[in-house]
């Protein structure tokens, strides 16, 4: 998910987004403690797109502090 896509959204958006991504990234562990995964880099995409999303609802409450 690319950033710019990320900031049109609203923080309950994300949020609902974290918890979905979230959820994949643990049935992706487990899948791969059981090696029926075939994309193995999918895990870290999984993580830099919580990340992206976390980032983007600091920032959006950071502004409105301000």
């Amino acid at each position: 998910m690319k950033m710019k896509e990320i900031t049109t959204k609203t923080v309950a958006d994300l949020n609902k987004l974290i918890a979905e991504k979230q959820e994949s990234l643990r049935t992706f562990r487990f899948g791969t403690a059981g090696a029926k995964t075939k994309n193995v880099k999918e895990g870290r995409t999984i993580r830099k797109d919580i990340a992206r999303m976390m980032t983007a609802i600091s920032m959006k409450k950071s502004e409105t502090t301000k």
